[in-house]
């Protein structure tokens, strides 16, 4: 009976079409007759309904979410007849709803999920977040830590004061990233947390606690920061909302004031009927954009979804989402207008909130310790932050919208990234797998990453969060250290000295090829057996048992004479060094023996210590000059014997350039060439290096000079081996001059002289032989 030009438009039936057209059975979809049905037969029933919500398809088949109050209608003699419908289009507020909330899902799962401890604190720093890695980390329950003071019951009493002067800045609107935390776990383990402490806002920008995002760097240097925000419920405040409805004449005076609008605002009918409603209800602030509205609508320009501020009685501004029509006369005749409005007011509070969870999360993500990317269904990337960025090279306008692995992940590991983010995007979180990235300068960089599903508001899968851990260096250090390992392996079992090993109790742990050979004692046979009761003889068990005591106590030992005896009988003397062998962090875990055969070779005095862990000791006891140098030409390795010719000291050459400091200037471009061969991969045997001495002596020593590599084989440096042969060119020298006066006593001598080789054919003639035979020497 009633369809007004809004509904017209908003759902593209004109009113002809709808008159006297059942509304339920026309207008509704199947699955929402019998509610909306109900609806309005208890309004014709005298029982009206506030804020319905139903779905409404136009013309075009478009839904459009609509808000319904359903007031019974009633005739003069009070009796009903039939139902008028108020309703209000809230289809975009839905949608923005449905946004905020997905964001807000997003945060709260990112939070939950990160692998890296997130908690916050409110105003009197008690704890009011603690998500699952902080409780996995430190063994305490959410439940467990919620409401308790941080500071005074996870903190250790020495370090409260600096983590309480981080928290007080955050609350006083002062970031602090990297901060060092010191936590205890529930078992009273200690960890590191590298903590980025943030203030955490209402949605009027007043601090109300800090949100700390950090990252364990007990162990692995690891990931990141978070923080969380739970967002209420936007759709309950949709529900809930009404439809306040007025009217004015065209003078602006109150003319119509329904019951909701009484309600919001707590004037009566009575109270607002012909008071001017922008200078009664307005605020000064906006009277002059209201009156705006309310003139055009007077001049027939309807205006929707203008927010209307409206003051409430005890002076609360009400927030309302307002479309203004003209209001006719029966001869058509604008006589006012009449606004239908919808309290949006905890509406605009909800979505300050969601949007200051969205912010959390955006600074969260883009102030992580950690690199984060995401990317949708497709592979192509959606976030990237600035430690992405800065472990990288690729900045955020690089990557965006590119595809994640086709574009930043090298050919040979494109498989296996591949199978880890489908396996996210099925929704199967993945953990720590070591992504190999490469920079855009070409550098490749290993990322330990945790890879999570990103969820729709549906709780449908939409796309991957990456959230990783740069472990590059980590690696490298690891391979360094297998590298030494191996070396010391490599060089004990191969040394061409005896060598072993006893632990902490005596047994032996290493027993080498040479020792074995001398001993006639297999590997097999001496592995985890009591070296001194075994394999010494009983008159030595007790100083070579304190030998070794003394070792395992870190004192420095002297050498001395093991005979090696089986059977009875004396295979080997051996002249052994005892050196105490240290684990990781420097704790006693047995001693090293490294020794030398003295069997054939009485009259040997010198000891040989081979100690393959320590190669600069080996260096330094050479009996030949031995320097380093590094890439830049300045000197990294000074050898004892180096020191004794030259008269420098280790402590004044290294760091030295080694081309100015030592060369004589006539002779550093040939020696800086043969330096620069050598950097570039091409060693160069038995060069003659000239070096000046403190003194100002000048030697010559023949070089040797050899490529020095790191771990992975890139050119670090130059070590020279050299042999002094000062004395050796002198002699040369002399030998050089007596030849040279020989060949001038046979050029110049006053009697012919000649010579032949072995097949008589002349090889002298000398200058008396060429005058008195007249036969030149070249003739001869």
């Amino acid at each position: 009976t009633e369809w007004n030009a809004k509904a017209s438009s908003l759902l593209e039936f004109t009113k002809s079409e709808t008159m006297g057209r059942n509304l339920v059975m026309n207008f509704i979809t199947e699955e929402f007759r019998d509610s909306v049905k109900e609806v309005l037969q208890q309004a014709l029933t005298g029982k009206e309904t506030a804020n319905f919500e139903f779905p409404l398809f136009n013309k075009s088949g478009e839904r459009r979410d609509i808000l319904l109050n359903a007031t019974t209608r009633r005739g003069p003699d009070g009796e009903i007849t039939g139902v008028i419908g108020v309703g209000q289009d809230i289809t975009q507020i839905r949608e923005s709803t449905s946004e905020q909330m997905r964001i807000a899902d997003d945060l709260s799962r990112l939070i939950e999920s990160a692998n890296a401890p997130i908690f916050g604190v409110d105003l009197k720093a008690l704890v009011t977040e603690w998500n699952r890695k902080a409780a996995d980390m430190l063994g305490y329950t959410k439940e467990e830590t919620m409401g308790k003071n941080f500071v005074q019951n996870f903190i250790q009493p020495q370090d409260r004061e600096s983590v309480h002067d981080v928290l007080r800045r955050a609350l006083s609107g002062e970031e602090t990233a990297n901060f060092e935390l010191p936590l205890i776990s529930k078992h009273g383990k200690r960890y590191t947390v590298l903590l980025n402490a943030t203030p955490r806002r209402d949605s009027k920008g007043a601090v109300m606690g800090v949100v700390g995002v950090g990252q364990d760097i007990t162990e692995l240097d690891t990931v990141m920061g978070e923080a969380k925000h739970v967002a209420d419920d936007l759709t309950r405040l949709i529900e809930t909302a009404n439809a306040p409805i007025f009217g004015i004449d065209k003078d602006g005076n109150v003319s119509e004031w329904n019951r909701k609008t009484a309600e919001i605002t707590g004037f009566s009918k009575s109270e607002a009927i012909g008071k001017n409603l922008v200078n009664t209800f307005i605020h000064l602030d906006h009277r002059r954009s209201v009156n705006d509205v309310l003139t055009r609508a007077l001049f027939d320009k309807e205006t929707s979804n203008y927010e209307l501020p409206l003051f409430t009685k005890e002076g609360d501004q009400r927030d309302i989402l307002l479309n203004a029509t003209a209001r006719r006369d029966a001869a058509g005749n604008i006589i006012g207008v009449v606004g239908v409005g919808q309290d949006i007011t905890q509406i605009k509070k909800a979505s300050e909130r969601a949007q200051r969870i969205a912010d959390d999360l955006t600074r969260l993500i883009e102030t992580a310790n950690a690199p984060i990317f995401g990317i949708d269904l497709q592979g192509n990337v959606t976030e990237w932050n600035a430690k992405a960025t800065e472990v990288s090279g690729y900045s955020t306008s690089d990557t965006m919208g590119k595809h994640l692995v086709n574009s930043f992940i090298h050919l040979e590991y494109r498989s296996s990234v591949s199978d880890v983010l489908q396996n996210a995007l099925m929704g199967r979180e993945v953990a720590n797998f070591e992504l190999p990235l490469f920079t855009k300068g070409g550098q490749r960089r290993e990322i330990l990453l945790n890879a999570t599903p990103r969820r729709g508001d549906d709780g449908s899968v939409i796309g991957v969060l990456g959230v990783g851990q740069d472990i590059t260096e980590l690696n490298q250090q690891r391979t360094e250290a297998l590298r030494i390992a191996d070396d010391l392996g490599r060089i004990i079992e191969t040394a061409n000295a005896p060598i072993f090993g006893v632990d902490l109790h005596g047994q032996v742990t290493e027993w080498n090829l040479k020792l074995a050979e001398l001993s006639q004692f297999s590997k097999e046979f001496a592995m985890g057996k009591p070296l001194v009761s075994k394999f010494v003889t009983e008159g030595l068990q007790a100083s070579v048992g304190h030998v070794l005591l003394r070792a395992l106590n870190g004192e420095h030992t002297p050498s001395f004479e093991l005979p090696l005896v089986k059977d009875g009988e004396q295979k080997a003397v051996v002249l052994l060094n005892a050196t105490t062998r240290r684990g990781p962090n420097h704790e006693v875990i047995g001693v090293i023996c490294v020794g030398q055969d003295i069997t054939q070779i009485n009259a040997m005095a010198a000891e040989q210590q081979r100690i393959a862990d320590d190669l600069a000791r080996l260096i330094d006891s050479a009996n030949a000059p031995i320097f380093g140098v590094n890439t830049r030409g300045m000197v990294t390795e000074w050898n004892r014997k180096a020191a004794e010719l030259l008269g420098y000291t280790k402590e004044e050459i290294v760091g030295k350039n080694f081309v100015e400091r030592f060369i004589p200037k006539e002779n550093q471009s040939s020696v800086g060439d043969v330096l620069q061969k050598a950097l570039s991969g091409e060693e160069t045997a038995n060069f003659s290096l000239p070096l000046l001495s403190k003194h100002g002596t000048r030697y010559t020593v023949l070089l040797n000079a050899t490529t020095r590599r790191d771990g992975k084989g890139e050119v670090t440096g130059v070590v020279g081996v050299g042999q002094d042969i000062t004395e050796l060119n002198q002699v040369m020298a002399e030998s050089n001059r007596v030849a040279d006066d020989l060949m001038r006593l046979i050029e110049t001598a006053n009697a012919p002289i000649f010579g032949i080789d072995t097949n008589f054919n002349v090889t002298e003639w000398n200058a008396k032989a060429s005058s008195l035979l007249e036969f030149t020497k070249s003739e001869t």
